[in-house]
């Protein structure tokens, strides 16, 4: 793969990516999937609280639940 005279830093980077060993480049790939897998505080917080909403409403009766069979039935 060529990306030209001048290459930026991520260019160079998947340059010399492309270049390991397959073991190594297993290595990369894992830990740069495992670096996007970082929860975003807000929205784990959002989440919780968005959570706690559904429970007290299931808890009082405001919302009913679907059983999972009817949930893929439809």
């Amino acid at each position: 793969m060529r990306f030209g005279k001048y290459m930026s830093p991520t260019k160079t980077i998947i340059s010399k990516a492309l270049s390991l060993k397959p073991a190594e480049k297993s290595l990369l790939i894992e830990a740069l999937l495992r670096s996007l897998d970082i929860a975003d505080p807000k929205v784990e917080k959002m989440w919780a609280v968005e959570a706690e909403k559904r429970l007290k409403a299931y808890k009082s009766g405001k919302i009913k639940t679907v059983s999972f069979e009817d949930m893929f039935a439809k």
